[in-house]
């Protein structure tokens, strides 16, 4: 008995230790506050080495204070964050706030204005081996397409330039863990694309953890491993970007990723009272077709290139559905479930 007591013991330990290594971040439980009142509230989650997160939400929810907290830029009111076995301690701890494995980008970019490019983001590699410093620096500036601007100084680039550089920088040193506040929100949408495939590609060739606070669906669903979803400081949801999109608990959770309709099933379809059900449908799963039992009024059309967004009314609910041309207003179609 007490030797097969041992056995399961020392196996539970090596689980553990298992886990550990498997499981690198771990956010347990955490609570903090500005003032009294609370900004994030017992959240608890854990990231794996290399996954990229996403974290949305509407504004003020608190994406921006979890980066934070995870970096160790103030005390937590109640919890423990640890990478590894190494606890994230906040600024009573460290006489420098963050955490040395950790790099965190905000949406103030903090360039030095007077100096290039260049010499920005190889600020702080060493300059022991001056050609692999270069190397660096301009493999770093390949990747968020700015080597044109290599001897430009940072104060004549545009928003969105200052942005790509400081991201190039905060990669500079490798960190373990990358922590980006809204990282894309001054680049233009043809930048954007190419800099988030440049970006998430790297990150993942070089194992390195990523969480992203965003409010940029794409984000999420094309990049993001899992998804964090907070609400009023609380998370609401995590789970993989795919089935978040198409099982949302709810319409909150829905509406994040663009327009939504919360809808009965027995609204499109003829249903028992005991099968209906309540649905939530993206416009893309509403069709228009002459056999449908939901008539609506239409009352706009919206351009968005492969297709029309066409705004309707429904008994005095608005409801969006895709169509492959407008429509007119007041005009009267029937839809069913794509």
């Amino acid at each position: 008995m007490i030797f097969n007591i041992f056995l399961y013991q020392r196996n539970l330990s090596l689980h553990f230790q298992k886990n550990i290594h498997f499981i690198m971040l771990q956010v347990q439980n955490i609570s903090f506050g500005y003032t009294e009142k609370p900004v994030v509230q017992n959240i608890e989650f854990s990231v794996q080495k290399g996954q990229n997160i996403a974290v949305i939400g509407e504004s003020g929810c608190g994406k921006s204070t979890l980066l934070k907290l995870i970096y160790g830029l103030y005390d937590l009111n109640q919890g423990q964050i640890f990478w590894n076995e190494t606890k994230v301690l906040g600024t009573s701890f460290n006489l420098v706030p963050g955490m040395p494995f950790m790099k965190y980008l905000s949406q103030d970019f903090d360039l030095m204005p007077y100096i290039t490019v260049a010499e920005n983001v190889g600020k702080y590699l060493s300059n022991i081996h001056p050609e692999k410093k270069k190397a660096r620096v301009w493999e770093l500036l390949e990747i968020v397409e700015m080597t044109d601007y290599a001897d430009v100084k940072a104060k004549y680039l545009s928003g969105g330039q200052q942005q790509r550089v400081a991201l190039a920088r905060v990669l500079a040193l490798e960190p373990e863990v990358l922590l980006l506040d809204e990282p894309f929100s001054h680049i233009d949408n043809f930048r954007k694309n190419a800099l988030r495939r440049n970006l998430f590609a790297y990150l993942k060739a070089q194992g390195i953890t990523c969480i992203v606070a965003t409010h940029d669906s794409t984000d999420a669903l094309s990049f993001a491993d899992e998804t964090i979803v907070l609400q009023n400081g609380k998370m609401v949801d995590k789970a993989d970007s795919y089935n978040l999109y198409n099982n949302p608990i709810n319409k909150y959770v829905a509406s994040l990723f663009g327009e939504v309709n919360e809808l009965k099933l027995s609204q499109l379809i003829n249903v028992s009272e005991e099968d209906d059900e309540l649905l939530l449908l993206y416009p893309h799963q509403l069709k228009v077709d002459e056999k449908g039992i939901m008539n609506v009024l239409v009352k706009q059309s919206y351009y968005k290139g492969g297709y029309y967004l066409i705004k309707a009314v429904f008994d005095r609910k608005v409801i969006f559905f895709e169509h492959e041309a407008p429509l007119e207003f007041n005009q009267e179609v029937n839809l069913k479930i794509c």
